[in-house]
């Protein structure tokens, strides 16, 4: 005699259990509820609404950039899978890439470096003249090095001589711009 409900070898449920009944789905689904969040960030004095899916991908990002490796490869992932979406949507020769190039156009910022590095120094003699830009000179050691570089230590004519003493801060300090007697 049977005590359960159902004959012994079958199972009260035949078509098994439903597809997206498991605690897996359970897991995944509240996943999706909190990725769907909304967070409120401040960055620079600034405050916006981002989810909280844009969030992790901002950390993950920023872990990726950091060094770390799973991070690193989670990155890779997005930029091969988004690659083949591009190929998808575009088939045919591959998009040309936009690079884009922020150039200043002020020379003060390369004369401003220049002092900073020490390789030039505002020339003291040219200071009042009222032009638009200070005259730089260049420091003796940097104008050595170039000259040794460039030209393998070789003799310069009388002209170049002249040039390099002219755009120096201490000419009388350089080795190469002297002749030599051969």
């Amino acid at each position: 005699m049977n005590t359960g409900r159902f004959q012994k070898g079958r199972s009260g449920n035949p078509r098994g259990r439903p597809r997206g009944s498991g605690k897996r789905s359970m897991v995944n689904s509240t996943l999706e509820v909190l990725l769907h969040k909304t967070l409120t960030v401040s960055l620079g004095g600034k405050t916006r609404e981002i989810s909280a899916e844009e969030a992790l991908q901002q950390r993950l990002f920023k872990d990726a950039l950091a060094g770390k490796r799973t991070a690193m490869r989670e990155v890779v992932k997005w930029i091969i899978k988004r690659e083949a979406l591009l190929k998808k949507s575009h088939p045919g020769p591959p998009l040309p890439r936009k690079v884009t190039q922020h150039i200043s156009p002020d020379p003060d910022n390369a004369d401003e470096a220049l002092v900073l590095l020490g390789i030039a120094a505002p020339n003291p003699v040219r200071a009042d003249i009222g032009a638009d830009r200070a005259q730089l000179l260049l420091e003796p050691w940097a104008v050595e090095a170039a000259l040794h570089r460039e030209r393998g230590g070789a003799n310069l004519d009388d002209d170049e001589r002249a040039a390099v003493r002219r755009c120096t801060r201490n000419p009388d300090a350089l080795a190469l711009t002297r002749k030599r007697d051969t």
